[in-house]
């Protein structure tokens, strides 16, 4: 019960009842007027309303923003910008999962950065334009899966064509996050065990990932461990301990992921832009498979994963069952069959797949057949 504070790579606050400091923080630091971004489910959600009435009782004047889609696109960000211009706000909270995360993030570089929105695009060398100073960022995660309160980056389509964009830039972390265990503990299970999943992706596709990032590698390992041994508990029968490690690993996940993802993400994004499906299940689906790709030439690197799951054998194969294991222990299902994906879906999902930005740092090429392989022996 106790509040922690540290710092990797913002400050961060964590602790059941760290939610409580956000009011008197923002009032100590001068701030009158926040613009409060989430999503439609949150905004509903009796503690959105309790911030709301604390950070009123400290005299601040808060604005909730939360007309957003579950993947966010480039009109939300602008209606965004729109209400912070309109209600003369001085300071951005994001409270949320990835969605209202992202969002709010991209509305703190919207304010003083007027070019089109995707000229600051990090894949076509945007971050250069990001020059100006940008408003006060605070974040308080709701959900231990996206890490997104720890990043640099908000994930934002194009409206029509629903391709994801990244904007990114050092100036755009929270100055301060809010990290509370308590947030999580009504979540559905569903929620917990698809973000869950979500979460092991990111420190799982860190840890393989190309290149060198020793200290990503570390806090990656111990992440994978701290969701294996809690993510059933925290699905299932949720206690403070269970929630607190996932949202800790959730974290972790993120900072490590600076390294680079790979393969699963890029079967992943695919679904959530073609078929809209939940970000954390589209990964929870596909990491076994993405994971078995990849073992051929990268047995050391499944042996220390396999280590830090604590699994007998210390091999790929093993990793992959206990990934498929995981997911029948929190309810996921195995097969993409079962979350809407058809045959005739195959080719356009390997398309979008194979022009996504995350396979790049993959430890090995992925062409365009390897992902329409992938998905055909997941479907």
């Amino acid at each position: 019960m106790s509040i922690y504070q540290y710092n990797f790579p913002t400050r961060i606050r964590f602790g059941a009842g760290a939610m409580d400091e956000v009011a008197p923080h923002l009032a100590a630091e001068g701030f009158k007027r926040p613009l409060v971004v989430t999503d439609p489910t949150v905004r509903d959600l009796p503690f959105f309303k309790k911030l709301l009435q604390s950070l009123e009782s400290k005299g601040l004047k808060p604005t909730a923003f939360s007309d957003i889609h579950k993947n966010p696109v480039k009109s939300d960000v602008l209606k965004g910008g729109d209400v912070y211009a309109a209600e003369s706000c001085d300071c951005i909270i994001g409270i949320g999962g990835g969605a209202g995360l992202d969002v709010a993030r991209a509305i703190v570089l919207r304010i003083n950065h007027r070019r089109d929105l995707f000229d600051y695009d990090d894949l076509i060398g945007g971050d250069q334009y990001v020059t100006e100073d940008v408003p006060y960022f605070i974040t308080i995660p709701t959900t231990a899966g996206t890490g997104s309160e720890v990043g640099r980056s908000a994930i934002i389509s194009e409206d029509d064509t629903k391709r994801k964009r990244i904007l990114f830039s050092p100036k755009l972390l929270a100055k301060v996050v809010f990290a509370d265990p308590l947030l999580t503990m009504e979540l559905p299970g569903f929620i917990t065990a698809a973000t869950g999943m979500d979460a092991l992706t990111h420190n799982m596709e860190a840890f393989v990932a190309k290149g060198f990032h020793p200290m990503a590698d570390g806090i990656a390992l111990e992440g994978i461990n701290l969701i294996v041994n809690s993510l059933e508990k925290a699905t299932n029968k949720p206690d403070l301990e269970s929630r607190s490690k996932m949202m800790i690993a959730s974290l972790m996940g993120a900072v490590a992921f600076q390294k680079g993802l790979g393969v699963v993400h890029s079967l992943a994004h695919p679904l959530s832009s073609l078929l809209d499906t939940h970000h954390g299940l589209a990964n929870a689906v596909n990491i076994p498979y993405g994971m078995k790709f990849n073992i051929a030439g990268f047995e050391d690197r499944f042996r220390r994963i396999a280590i830090a799951m604590e699994l007998k054998e210390h091999t790929g194969e093993a990793v992959v069952q206990a990934l498929f294991d995981l997911n029948t222990k929190v309810n996921i299902p195995h097969k993409l069959s079962d979350i809407g994906v058809k045959q005739e879906h195959l080719d356009t999902l390997a398309d979008l797949a194979f022009a996504d930005f995350c396979h790049p740092s993959n430890p090995k090429p992925v062409s365009r057949d390897d992902f329409r392989k992938i998905y055909q022996e997941a479907l």
